[in-house]
């Protein structure tokens, strides 16, 4: 399956299956699979259990991690999909930071926004607080046991609302509460045409047997 898309972003919040469904697309489409930096966030654990208390330092540690990171796809020669966009950092402060703390955050942001390259399509990954909650207590880390559904609900919130507004590039919404792409092949296969071929404006994903 032919495609002319170098650079694929795929996001959504905690849960949402977003690796899972990087690892398929980059076998199917011979793309170089990036996923977030393996470095693990030294306050993420403290984050979990005092959000507003560590929230800053939390979010100021991703950012420069990611920064670093998509820094380096300018240099990548094949196609490449990563599990995330940088504009996910801003939408996790705006659910996690005080109103002083955005204020600084997004002059960082902007700063380092502006040299990154940016993807030719991204597809944000939807699926209700209710699944996602189901599906972090089902890979059972330790640091996630503290999130809650309310506090899913505010990020899909957020999420909702930034990508409502989306213009840098096509973007294509799936609903993941809706399909089982890992174990059923005609989920799969919908699902990959429709990405491979999705190259302008904003579509909603919805496969129907």
């Amino acid at each position: 399956m032919t495609h002319n898309k170098r650079y694929i972003a795929v996001d959504g919040p905690i849960g949402a299956g977003k690796t899972t469904l990087v690892k398929m697309l980059a076998k199917d489409l011979k793309a170089e699979a990036v996923f977030e930096p393996a470095e693990k966030n030294p306050f993420l654990a403290d984050f979990y259990k005092d959000r507003r208390l560590h929230a800053f330092k939390t979010q100021v540690f991703f950012l420069l991690n990611r920064y670093q990171q998509q820094l380096t796809l300018k240099n990548s020669a094949g196609p490449i999909i990563c599990d995330y966009t940088f504009a996910k950092d801003k939408i996790f402060a705006k659910v996690n930071l005080s109103k002083e703390e955005t204020l600084l955050y997004e002059k960082i942001f902007s700063l380092l926004h502006a040299e990154l390259p940016k993807p030719d399509m991204v597809i944000y990954m939807q699926a209700s607080p209710k699944v996602l909650l189901e599906r972090v207590k089902k890979r059972g880390l330790s640091y996630e046991r503290p999130i809650t559904e309310d506090y899913l609900e505010e990020l899909t919130s957020a999420y909702n609302d930034y990508f409502f507004n989306w213009s840098e590039s096509p973007l294509l919404v799936v609903n993941a509460s809706d399909i089982d792409y890992v174990r059923n092949k005609a989920d799969w296969e919908n699902l990959k045409k429709t990405i491979v071929s999705h190259d302008k404006g904003i579509a909603h994903y919805h496969y129907v047997t």
